[in-house]
């Protein structure tokens, strides 16, 4: 068996493996993802390894087919350069599954424009082409570099989308109005941009890019730069949009006070708990490690399992316990009961009549 029928049979389990966990319903989906090859916009990428270490991977390496069509996330690029090996990932190829779970959020027909904010590799631009036509899909990314070669790998396949070069926050004006936007990076609040270029009763679908509590959001645009939508149920996790990324703030030294809790680190912070996306509410900006929680504005906690050290000029994990008892008071939402407004008096996360601003 040569290497591309190796590649179609890798290709088939991937998108079997997507429709049997039920992220891909729509057949056309399913069939882009049969159909285009991967393994043409991964010619190389990185693994970590056990030890921290980063291990570059090409089509030279015996396991490459089977790990591109793995349905994980590869880092293909470092700090805005090539050429190194290690450092803070800055483009990546994103899980399938997640790309499957944005795609099929998109509620996009044969025939609609979209634009794709946040190239990458350019697999997903020639997934969106596959099903609405290369003359329908715009993709912009902020690296010349990263546009140049996703540019190449989508011509050598046989897929003309517009490529562009350009700050995707402020969107692509010259094409407008989309039908759909797609933004593959996270932003912290949604740019108006977007919904400035989506015409209305279109939609935008992207990830709140938030140390607590990110997740996807799919808003229904009114054409002039508003918007109402919802957070959907599942989790995706994104490279923040560069102008979006936070600083890590690292929990500090001096005096702190310390106290015993019971409240688990895990139930605030793992995106797995049920707490977490209304976690991120009540502690805007808050980052967390490990063992701690931070704010930019210098206060920080210190969780040991059984108690906390806390200092500066909030104590967070106090904040975190009142939030507990708010959570539980409003019912235990979880993240697809919040609805989410982009209004010209600021942009909110909504639940029946609460609003919290973004």
């Amino acid at each position: 068996m040569g290497d591309m029928d190796d590649a179609g049979a890798l290709r088939a389990e991937l998108a079997d493996h997507l429709l049997g966990d039920g992220v891909l319903r729509d057949s056309k989906w399913l069939k882009a993802f049969r159909t285009v090859p991967r393994h043409e916009f991964l010619p190389r990428f990185y693994r970590q390894l056990h030890s921290g270490d980063w291990e570059l991977i090409t089509a030279k390496h015996p396991d490459w087919l089977k790990l591109v069509y793995a349905d994980r996330v590869w880092v293909t690029q470092f700090d805005g350069d090539d050429t190194v090996t290690g450092g803070t990932p800055t483009c990546s190829s994103s899980m399938p599954t997640i790309m499957a779970i944005m795609l099929e959020a998109l509620e996009v027909h044969n025939g609609q424009s979209v634009l794709e904010v946040g190239t990458g590799t350019g697999y997903n631009a020639a997934l969106l082409c596959h099903v609405v036509g290369d003359a329908n899909v715009t993709t912009i990314d902020v690296d010349p570099n990263i546009s140049r070669r996703a540019r190449e790998h989508l011509l050598r396949n046989g897929f003309f989308p517009t490529c562009v070069t350009g700050d995707g926050a402020l969107g692509h004006p010259e094409r407008a109005p989309y039908d759909r936007l797609l933004a593959t990076c996270s932003v912290s609040t949604i740019p108006t941009a977007w919904l400035e270029q989506t015409r209305p009763g279109g939609l935008v679908v992207t990830t709140l890019h938030r140390p607590i509590g990110a997740g996807l959001v799919k808003i229904e645009s009114n054409g002039d730069g508003t918007g109402e939508g919802r957070v959907l149920i599942e989790d995706g996790r994104f490279m923040p949009l560069r102008a979006h990324a936070r600083p890590p703030a690292l929990a500090g030294s001096g005096t702190f006070d310390r106290r015993a809790t019971t409240l688990p680190l895990n139930t605030v912070v793992d995106p797995a708990s049920p707490f977490e996306f209304f976690a991120g509410i009540a502690l805007p900006g808050v980052v967390a490690g490990n063992d701690w929680l931070a704010h930019p504005d210098g206060s920080w906690v210190h969780h040991h399992g059984s108690h906390v050290d806390q200092a500066g000029p909030r104590h967070l994990w106090d904040l975190a316990e009142q939030a507990v008892v708010e959570w539980h008071a409003l019912g235990k939402p979880r993240r697809h009961h919040f609805g989410i407004t982009v209004g010209r008096g600021g942009q909110f996360l909504t639940l029946n009549d609460h609003r919290w601003q973004l």
